[in-house]
Formats: C-alpha cells, structure tokens, sequence
C-alpha cells in the first residue's frame, strides 16, 4: 500500500450554507448553561436540587498534595508531604481577587509504564475571566537526591501510584514557589473517550504524520489540514512527535523531528480546538457522556460539583479561548554528565537535560500563574543550574544530590599524557612492547605494538640512529629484525648483507641468521 493513502483517519471539512438563525431572548452562553444544568439534573436522577448541582471550591479544606487513605474504621489517614530540608513552597496568603485558583494537570501514558510526560500548571481568574496553562517540559531538571533529575522520571522513581503523583506535586510546587491548589491526573486514553464523546473536534493539522512502532502497536497516520478528527485521530495527534526515519514527508524521528518543544505546541493548539468545541451549544446533550468519561479516566481532589461550578463559570462569565493563553516554561538546553550511565564503549554519558530561564519563569509566575498578592523572588523558586566546573547548583542554595553539588570526577576519554603511541597513534608500554588499554590503563600482553619509524629530521630517507629498535619480548637478547638501526650506517655493506639486517663488519654473512645480528661476534 501507498503512503498516500494510508492518511485515511478522520473525515475533510465540508463547507455547508448557514442556516437562518431564530432570535432568542437568551445569549448563546446563557442557552448553554440552561440546557447544561437541566442535563446535570437529569444526571443525578433529579435528587439535587439545580443549587446544589455548582459548588464553590473551598481552598480552607484543599488537600494540595496530601495522601488520604480511608481506614477500615471509617477514618481518613493524611500523609503530608515531606520536604526534607529543601524550601517549603508558598501554600497560603492573600489572593490577587476573591476566586483565583490554580491546578496541576498531569498525563498518565497507562499504555507505556505510566509515565507522566504531559504536565501543565494552569491558573484560573474567575474574577477577571482569564485562564493560563504553562506546559513543563519533561526533561525539565528539578532538585532531587537520584542521579537522573529529569522531572518525568519522579513519578516511577517514587513508585507510581499516589506516591508519585505526590512526589511530582512536590517537585513542581517547589520549582514554581508555590502548591497548586487542585490536582487533576489524566490518563491518556481519556482524550479519544472525550472527543468521542463530544462528537469529534475541529483540528487543522500542520503537519503530515507517519509513525510506526511495532513495539508500542503505535501506528499514527494523519494527513495535515483541516479535518473533523475522532478519538482515535486525536489520540495520534497528540503522541506524535517525528515521523519514520524514511518517510517521503520528512520530519524524521532519527532528525529529532519537531522535538518535545514542538509537540507541546501540537498539544496546546489541539487543546484549545477542544476547548472551542465543548462550549458549543450542541454538546448540552453530552453531558452525560463526558461526566462518564470523567469518572473513568480522570483523579482529582476536585469534587464533581466543583468541577462543574468552574465549568458554570467559564460559560456564564464569559470566558472564550481568546482569554486562555498557552505557553511554555522559558527554557535552554544542557548536556550533564551522568554517573549511572555509560556509552557501550566504555566512555562516560553526557544526558540532555532542560534548564529553566530563571529571570523569565519568575515573571510567567509572578504576573500569570501565582494566585497570591506577595511578589515571589528567584530564591522562592527551586531552579537549577549547571556550573562552569559541571557542577549542580539551586537558586535556593540547597542541593538534594550531594555528590551533584561537587566537580564531577569524568572519567578520562584520552590516553594519558606519559602513554608513548605507536605507529598507528595507539598508547603502548615501551619495556614490553605490548599495546595498552586506555580505558583502563592494563598492558594486553600478547598484543604488540606496530613501532614508531623515527627519521633523521636532517635527511628523511635515513633512519635515525638513535632509535635503538624494539626489543622482541619473547627473545629479550634479539633484537627485532624491522626495527633495528645500525650503529654505523657506514660501515654496511649492502652487497653482503640481508638488505633488513647490518653487517656490523666482524660477522661472517654466510652464517649469520639473516633476519637478526650474531650477538656472539658482533
């Protein structure tokens, strides 16, 4: 089959004639909620009343990042987070207006052992109706006591589960300076059920995408442009992030493709396509659909009434896509060496990491994303840096790692300095001849060198004669017949003597070992 025409996921746009539209005495946004609260009414078997279907989040009872565990007895027991010696994010103060609030957003790959490589801070201004997500890179170093600080790899280390979301909670509370109010953890495949459920979604696509990988049963084909995408295609798209290595459409993965920078863009566009599509007046009817969605894939600290007041919010006060604003968290590139990790060649492993732009992720949390009055300063935040000598530094002066905190003892990838190199640049030891390791400095005996040719810098075609050879290890008294030099290239006599040998002048040629020197009349 053709790659052309395997892009077959989701179905063209087609441009249809308006339809004439009937004057109502309520706003669109207004039509929405009545027919949203009447369907959530329905929902709950019309035991709650239309009040008590919205309720206001409480921040005095929030959990933030606290375990609780009921116990057979009917209680609860809390697990707070332990901060050990590191700084204490900012968990309360005066707020910026009566309902600001702020949630940590995390994506569960249920599919490929959990990892939780989609992570985004949001803000919500009820107040002021205006909203901003911050995506967080996944090698995004943050401040903890193992070798590999990428921030993806937190949840694992900490065993899954509710441990590692509170241990990512706490790495993220304490990169930012402050606890997110609420969390939400997603798991991948909710995204398909939630386009599914609201009908499919609207997506330009920028990008032809063609990726296959046997080992994951991850096929995404689909073609760019314009397109009604279900669950499925939307699944694709947001994994995507580089086609094969010879697909025709370029992009390749072995290339970088568009990297994770890139794909964190994909993912806030397609974002808010869904965010465009849910509040259209005809997704009313899916309520019912997308709470199921919700119960199934989605744990939060938020309540489903919580939920659904933020939801009654957004609708009735006014809030459209053009006041979500998307962005990345600032940052550069750095390759840092890693002690656990090893090339298959023996040399040490450099891991590329990303480091946030400390000056520029303060004033995303300061003006967009903290909900508190209180001006944070850099030292507030938990952002680490590489040093010139490889070293590991936090703006909070506290590093987890102690051993990270020192110059790195790199092994060396050179021959040592004092190693003299043979003919082929290879370092070797000059009393035994035999070659050695530069990866761990041990003589290969058995492996001999390929001696240096030394010449006269007077005269290049005559050999020096102060190159006394190498001596055979296994015959220390005969010298090795390709390397040895006469003592007096004078006195050679070229018609006697083997043209690899020197007449020293006493020795008889007829019985001397042509490929050696009579040590015995010389």
């Amino acid at each position: 089959m053709e790659r052309e025409q395997r892009h077959a996921g989701g179905s063209r746009l087609e441009k249809k004639p308006p339809k004439p539209k009937k004057p109502s005495r309520f706003t669109k946004q207004q039509r929405i909620m009545i027919a949203v609260a009447a369907v959530l009414a329905v929902a709950v078997g019309g035991v709650l009343a239309w009040r008590s279907v919205f309720a206001r989040p409480d921040l005095d009872n929030r959990r933030g990042g606290a375990i609780f565990t009921k116990k057979d007895d009917g209680t609860e027991e809390i697990e707070e987070i332990d901060y050990g010696e590191g700084i204490r994010p900012r968990a309360g103060g005066e707020r910026k207006s009566e309902d600001f609030y702020t949630v940590l957003i995390l994506g569960r790959d249920t599919g490929g052992g959990g990892n939780t490589d989609t992570m985004l801070l949001a803000s919500y201004d009820v107040t002021n109706q205006k909203a901003t997500v911050m995506s967080i890179p996944r090698d995004t170093m943050v401040n903890v006591s193992w070798d590999v600080k990428k921030i993806n790899s937190v949840y694992n280390f900490n065993g899954g589960g509710d441990k590692g979301i509170q241990a990512l909670y706490k790495e993220i509370s304490q990169l930012v300076g402050f606890e997110p109010d609420y969390q939400v953890v997603v798991e991948w495949e909710a995204v398909g059920k939630l386009v599914d459920a609201i009908g499919g979604v609207d997506f330009d696509n920028p990008y032809p995408m063609d990726y296959h990988d046997p080992y994951q049963d991850l096929v995404i084909e689909q073609a760019p442009g314009l397109r009604h995408l279900t669950g499925d295609d939307a699944m694709q798209v947001i994994r995507w992030r580089g086609n094969d290595n010879d697909s025709p459409y370029g992009y390749h993965k072995n290339k970088g493709g568009i990297g994770d920078s890139g794909r964190m863009e994909l993912q806030q566009n397609f974002l808010k396509a869904v965010i465009k599509q849910m509040l259209t007046i005809k997704n009313a009817g899916n309520i019912n659909k997308i709470v199921k969605v919700f119960d199934e894939c989605v744990e939060t600290d938020l309540s489903f009434q919580e939920v659904f007041w933020f939801a009654q919010k957004a609708i009735l006060g006014g809030l459209n896509v053009e006041n979500v604003e998307f962005l990345t968290m600032p940052w550069r590139g750095a390759n840092v060496y890693s002690r656990s990790y090893t090339k298959s060649e023996g040399k040490y492993t450099e891991l590329a990491y990303v480091l946030p732009i400390a000056g520029q992720l303060l004033d995303i949390v300061n003006n967009k994303l903290s909900p508190y009055v209180e001006v944070f300063k850099r030292s507030d935040l938990d952002i680490m840096s590489v040093n010139a000598d490889g070293s590991l530094s936090s703006s909070t002066g506290y590093v987890e790692d102690r051993v990270a905190a020192l110059p790195p003892d790199i092994p060396s990838n050179e021959p040592e300095e004092e190693w003299a190199l043979d003919a082929n640049g290879n370092p070797y030891d000059p009393e035994t001849g035999f070659l050695i390791d530069p990866e761990t400095g041990e003589i290969m005996e058995g492996i001999l060198a390929v001696p240096p040719v030394v010449t006269d810098p007077d005269n290049p075609g005559v050999v020096d004669p102060g190159n006394p050879g190498v001596i055979d290890p296994n015959s220390p008294g005969v010298t090795d017949p390709g390397t040895t030099v006469p003592n007096n290239p004078g006195t050679a006599n070229p018609g006697t003597a083997d043209p690899g040998t020197t007449n020293p002048g006493t020795a008889n040629p007829g019985t001397a070992d042509p490929g050696t020197t009579n040590p015995g009349t010389a």
